[in-house]
């Protein structure tokens, strides 16, 4: 039994951000998401948050997602959560709508160039990387590590941005999603 002047020890080492904070970089990359001319890679981040926000995906279960998971007509996406891949669906409200129609306007203009057929994945390359060695072409599907780096970058950005203002942003995205996913109601499903 603890004490209750001692809070009960969680399973994650690292302290999830508050859900003001949360909300802020939600509303942060969104309204960057939705400008005229947004770089490319931001509407992408602001896609991964708003899902993230929506759904409680992990990377994992992000980069599973595919265009045919998305149903804009409901307002829903269906998501294969964990490593059971057990399928919800879940609604997207209506910021993580707009800014996911943005991001499949910008997904088309990724696949403009490339030969073959179109990839399924939602989340694509924003711009030419390496893959040992080899450049790969934007607008393939992308890695779980492109995504760390693109939220990275992100928070480098921000905190240089904000620093002595508020408290740095932590570089592991995981801190982000607790926010929201110890939240009450805040991922409805359809079941």
């Amino acid at each position: 039994m603890t004490s209750p002047e001692k809070p009960a020890p969680t399973r994650y080492p690292r302290p999830p951000v508050s859900l003001g904070e949360a909300e802020s970089v939600w509303r942060d990359l969104a309204s960057a998401a939705t400008v005229e001319g947004a770089k490319p890679e931001s509407v992408r981040l602001a896609v991964i948050v708003g899902l993230t926000r929506c759904t409680d995906a992990r990377y994992s279960d992000l980069l599973r997602c595919t265009v045919d998971s998305l149903d804009l007509e409901r307002g829903s996406l269906v998501v294969h959560h964990g490593k059971h891949r057990s399928e919800h669906e879940h609604l997207l409200d209506d910021s993580a709508l707009v800014v996911l129609r943005r991001w499949l306007v910008v997904r088309e203009q990724l696949c403009v160039d490339l030969e073959g057929s179109v990839p399924r994945a939602l989340l694509l390359t924003v711009h030419h990387t390496h893959d040992n060695g080899v450049t790969v072409a934007a607008g393939l599907p992308i890695t779980r590590q492109g995504l760390v780096l693109s939220w990275r970058r992100y928070v480098q950005r921000t905190n240089a941005r904000y620093a002595g203002v508020r408290p740095p942003l932590p570089t592991r995205f995981e801190q982000l999603r607790r926010a929201w996913s110890t939240a009450p109601d805040s991922t409805p499903t359809i079941d």
